[in-house]
């Protein structure tokens, strides 16, 4: 199956801040993800405070989708396979984890874990072997990073060197001579 035709949900537990989010809506801009549901209120009520995703530098969330949802099976994307990212004994670790062409990421809370329901809920439960854990736009840039790595990259070269770089940055590699 082509990259074009897999799809990349991310879910995100009860979110702690807006710079959290922005992140993860800039990973998902970097790796194509399709779209990010949210549950929970922090975040929302950190936005309606007047918090800002400052962090979303390249406004991806104005072309992928950013939602709450009251839970993840309600917002689960048709033909995509649920897959919990926590550090929970019994996971497999994202080494060795093939993953889905059609995957629904769902991430837990930076401060506490997945619901017990969300993981028997997963059709897989994976694992990232840190020593301590990462911050969740840390873990959702891995997660990704792995799929692609995996499953292959949209496109290659130059050419996506020249589209997703910053406009300050023209650097070639040159080679020289010995």
């Amino acid at each position: 199956m082509s990259q074009l035709q897999q799809k990349a949900y991310i879910g995100l537990t009860n979110p702690k801040s807006p710079d959290n989010v922005g992140s993860v809506m800039r990973a998902a801009g970097c790796y194509n993800a399709d779209g990010v549901f949210y549950t929970g209120k922090r975040f929302d009520n950190a936005m309606s405070r007047g918090q800002k995703l400052h962090t979303d530098t390249k406004n991806v969330s104005r072309r992928i989708p950013l939602a709450a949802t009251e839970n993840f099976k309600e917002s689960l994307p048709q033909g995509c396979v649920p897959v919990a990212i926590e550090l929970v004994e019994g996971a497999t670790s994202l080494v060795d984890f093939k993953h889905p062409d059609n995957a629904y990421y769902i991430f837990g809370p930076e401060d506490k874990s997945l619901d017990k329901d969300v993981v028997a809920w997963c059709e897989h439960v994976i694992y990232i072997p840190t020593v301590g854990c990462m911050n969740l736009a840390a873990t959702v840039n891995v997660v990704l990073y792995d799929r692609m790595a995996k499953l292959g990259p949209l496109a290659q070269g130059d050419e996506l060197i020249r589209t997703s770089r910053d406009t300050n940055n023209r650097l070639k590699v040159t080679k020289t001579e010995p």
